[in-house]
């Protein structure tokens, strides 16, 4: 029976510092371990303008250059030009022990599409993850990850670790696209989606050299991560949106017919309710919108998403308009109200904030379908 290879996939920019440190330990455990397997090193280099591409040279390592600048196209880059049926990548700065690969490769090839080295639940030396890092942006972004996409046996411990290893198939399949830090996260949320098998085993991470100045900055790419992970999920900005906006124009409704009402001692569905209500319903339709207009490139889409990104542009003029007349109907109608009173000052404030609102929320409806539309154009 044939072997499994395997591939070390090394994302490479101004690494002279660390990268000997790296493919040492690499050639180690290619010689001891892994002696009995096919494997290379790829090294993905991005442009680098110091003595990096000679040391991996000098080590043996195909170099690969990779013209689009960021940590996700150069791992991208490497990982296309590899040869080998399995892929491990780390970074170029010591701080993952690439002697601890061979547990990860013996672990993805008893049946797994991706292997995550666990920094959590392994040997976390002293100074080696921010304090941020460790208790506030990785588990936040674990469990959004694992709400929005995992299942109960398949969940994700450590989202942002650098440490994995996968088949490289899984990997073509996933479709990554992202450049920059975000790749980490697209790539669980891709796998998961595809219903990947995924494991974890434990590894050491230590802190970055002294001399070496690290790529990483926390609140730029923690916010790329986030916004990476949520991209993919259009299901849960239609259920926010709808939570808040179908209550708020129910409740909107009730004020303008039966209130205000007294509860013990409170008052409510008055004025003040309902404007409140319509700054609710405003926000559920704004982030509404925004996963209508995700959806123009995604499957398993909402009902309502897929019937409104595949309106017709007969049906989608028609009800536009139909929509637009209702709602400048209603702005109208506190016009009317007001001169039918001979344009006094009157109080008429619960009609006031009920045909603003249906307006409002009418113009909202309709510019929102039609920004999808100009999306679903845009990408052709």
């Amino acid at each position: 029976m044939k072997k499994p290879s395997l591939s070390f996939v090394i994302p490479c920019l101004n690494e002279e510092k660390t990268l000997s440190f790296v493919l040492d330990k690499i050639q180690k455990i290619r010689k001891e371990e892994l002696k009995d397997y096919l494997t290379e090193i790829v090294v993905s280099d991005n442009s680098s303008t110091d003595k990096s591409v000679e040391i991996a040279e000098s080590f043996g390592a195909t170099v690969v250059h990779c013209k689009t600048r960021g940590y996700g196209a150069a791992l991208d880059f490497g990982i296309k030009n590899s040869s080998c049926e399995y892929v491990i990548f780390a970074d170029a700065d010591d701080t993952y022990d690439f002697l601890e690969s061979p547990k990860l490769f013996f672990e993805a090839i008893k049946g797994y599409d991706l292997v995550i080295g666990n920094r959590l639940n392994g040997n976390l030396k002293k100074k080696a993850m921010p304090f941020l890092h460790r208790y506030v942006g990785t588990p936040i972004l674990n469990s959004i990850i694992n709400f929005l996409y995992a299942k109960k046996d398949n969940k994700i411990k450590d989202c942002n670790s650098g440490f994995r290893c996968f088949r490289k198939d899984a990997y073509l399949n996933w479709n990554i696209s992202g450049t920059g830090m975000e790749f980490a996260s697209e790539m669980l949320v891709k796998a998961l989606i595809n219903n990947s098998r995924i494991s974890h085993v434990p590894v050491t991470l230590y802190p970055d050299h002294a001399e070496r100045t690290p790529h990483l900055k926390t609140w730029r790419d923690g916010m790329r991560h986030l916004l990476q992970i949520l991209v993919e999920s259009p299901k849960l900005f239609h259920n926010v949106g709808m939570s808040l906006f179908i209550p708020s124009i129910i409740g909107i409704l009730i004020g303008w017919i039966f209130g205000p009402i007294q509860i013990n001692k409170f008052s409510v569905f008055g004025t003040h309710t309902m404007l409140i209500l319509l700054f609710s319903g405003v926000i559920g339709i704004s982030i509404f919108g925004i996963g209508l207009g995700l959806s123009v490139t995604k499957n398993n889409l909402p009902k309502l998403y897929k019937l409104l990104v595949n309106l017709s542009e007969d049906k989608l003029f028609w009800f536009s308009v139909l929509v637009f007349l209702i709602s400048i109907a209603f702005i109208l109608s506190l016009f009317f109200l007001w001169a039918d009173h001979g344009f006094s000052n009157i109080d008429f404030t619960k009609d006031t904030v009920f045909f603003i609102a249906i307006g409002t929320f009418g113009i909202e409806i309709i510019s929102t379908i039609i920004y999808s539309h100009l999306i679903k154009r845009i990408k052709g």
